[in-house]
């Protein structure tokens, strides 16, 4: 599905899928939307270090888990809308040369922005320790 506008129903399905996810020691250090123009889509996407030790297919399973918790509040997050990063993926270390927000959850839009040369053309932070 193409969506090209970040509505507010999916930034509080994300905030609420990460609220979940600290409540249930998930330990994502990065959660943002990010929009990938090559997609023609938004991918909320989530760093943890768990992706590397425990696999992307375990770590995805507890974010499916976590949205079945939560399914009465979410309107329309689905799991084919998170993508997965490890915590030194490129755009990540991108990312934190420009901002940091501590442990908890913001609402930082980052729109149209150059870091070090690379554009980042849409995001809505949740954080990035």
């Amino acid at each position: 599905m193409v969506r090209f506008n970040l509505d507010e129903r999916l930034i509080n399905d994300g905030k609420a899928l990460l609220k979940d996810l600290d409540q249930h020691g998930f330990g994502a250090d990065a959660a943002f939307w990010f929009l990938a123009p090559d997609l023609e889509a938004w991918k909320l996407m989530i760093s943890t270090p768990q992706t590397a030790t425990k696999g992307p297919k375990k770590t995805y399973q507890e974010i499916q888990k976590s949205l079945t918790r939560i399914k009465a509040e979410v309107q329309s997050l689905r799991l084919d809308d998170v993508a997965l990063l490890k915590p030194k993926t490129p755009l990540l270390k991108l990312l934190r040369v420009a901002l940091r927000t501590g442990p908890g959850i913001s609402g930082i839009r980052f729109t149209d922005n150059v870091i070090n040369g690379q554009l980042i053309p849409d995001a809505y932070i949740y954080r990035i320790t």
